[in-house]
């Protein structure tokens, strides 16, 4: 799962436990059945037709959307997907909305000056609108023309849907990456910096693990090689057990995204459910809401190897005040983002926008 998927399943699943009942549509390019069930909610997937700049398409969506739509006491949506937009406003249904609004539109500049005004109409016809973060609320020129229907919500994680991993793998990794490391975790995209990471490794000795497959990749693993870095590792997509081996065994969670694209994090805050300091770049999104500078780890400005291969100096030189930071990033996981304070407070929207005594029954919609 990626990061919106993780954020979904989460709720979903969570919200079962405040009687509230989930369908979840998605689009899929698989010949897959059309609905199973996960976790205790049901996943419906229409056939993905095309894709076109990372927006997914589907005829077969409008129909399956407008069914399920008439059983659904509250619809949620999960932003940005321009295509779900134009469901919303097809197939006319008549049920009180609301979005999270995951990210601001970065990279389609020219293809957003096209899809602005269907946006912008799409988010003033939400009852609500939940930000995952005060500092991407304050930062976003789009959310602050949304007025007094825009809250924030934390994105949560449950610790305990997590898998604990068995002393054999324990063991396994620790023979494999040794005993002190830096961990990233996530899908390599354009925007997670790694490239930066990897200019800042150059004239140190510290391993770097990376966890996660993606698009450039290879693109990476060849400038590691250009520069004769032997200290970083790319393992590739792993199973859960595995990631959750490496992150209990890591030293530290190193977090290098540059740009807004980077809206959250959710592998940098499970570096911080599992008590480890944190190095994150400030670029006015979620990140430096999970991770504070000089308090639960160290924040340094974008694009820049030099501050990064620093701050990574410093925690390697300092392990009792690193182990402090990570001491307090859990004790910040535990106030702010768990999964049960991220629920409780979409339950409180459901209910409040489908009014009171209802049997609820929510859909949720994902990428």
């Amino acid at each position: 799962m990626g990061g919106v998927e993780q954020v979904i399943n989460q709720i979903a699943r969570g919200a079962i436990l405040h009687g509230v009942e989930t369908d979840v549509l998605s689009l899929t390019p698989d010949r897959v059945p059309r609905t199973i069930e996960i976790d205790g909610y049901l996943a419906h997937r229409a056939r993905l037709d095309i894709q076109i700049a990372s927006t997914g398409f589907s005829a077969s969506a409008f129909f399956r959307f407008s069914q399920l739509a008439k059983d659904a006491d509250v619809i949620h949506f999960h932003f940005p997907w321009p295509f779900m937009d134009m469901v919303h406003f097809a197939t006319r249904a008549k049920k009180p909305t609301l979005v999270t609004y995951h990210s601001d539109i970065i990279r389609q500049k020219h293809l957003l000056k096209l899809y602005r005004p269907l946006q912008r109409k799409f988010l003033r016809s939400m009852n609500h609108i939940v930000a995952t973060s005060p500092n991407y609320l304050a930062t976003s020129e789009v959310l602050a023309k949304m007025g007094d229907k825009v809250c924030v919500i934390p994105i949560g994680l449950d610790k305990a849907t997590y898998p604990e991993p068995s002393p054999e793998r324990l063991r396994f990794w620790q023979s494999k990456v040794g005993q002190k490391f830096f961990l990233f975790v996530g899908v390599i995209r354009y925007y997670k910096g790694l490239h930066i990471l990897i200019e800042a490794a150059q004239g140190t000795d510290y391993p770097i693990v990376i966890v996660g497959a993606g698009p450039i990749e290879n693109e990476l693993k060849a400038q590691a090689v250009a520069l004769g870095l032997s200290n970083v590792h790319f393992l590739g997509q792993l199973p859960d057990e595995d990631k959750v081996a490496l992150l209990k065994l890591c030293y530290a969670v190193v977090f290098p995204s540059h740009l807004r694209s980077e809206a959250f994090g959710i592998s940098l805050l499970e570096g911080a459910m599992y008590g480890k300091p944190m190095i994150s770049s400030e670029i006015g999104t979620g990140t430096t809401f999970i991770n504070i500078g000089g308090q639960t780890g160290l924040v340094v400005p974008p694009s820049d190897p030099t501050a990064l291969r620093h701050a990574m100096r410093r925690l390697w030189e300092y392990p009792e005040e690193a182990a402090e930071m990570g001491e307090r990033a859990e004790e910040r996981y535990w106030k702010y983002f768990t999964a049960d304070k991220m629920v409780a407070e979409y339950v409180k929207l459901y209910r409040g926008l489908a009014g009171e005594p209802i049997q609820d029954k929510l859909l949720k919609l994902e990428r």
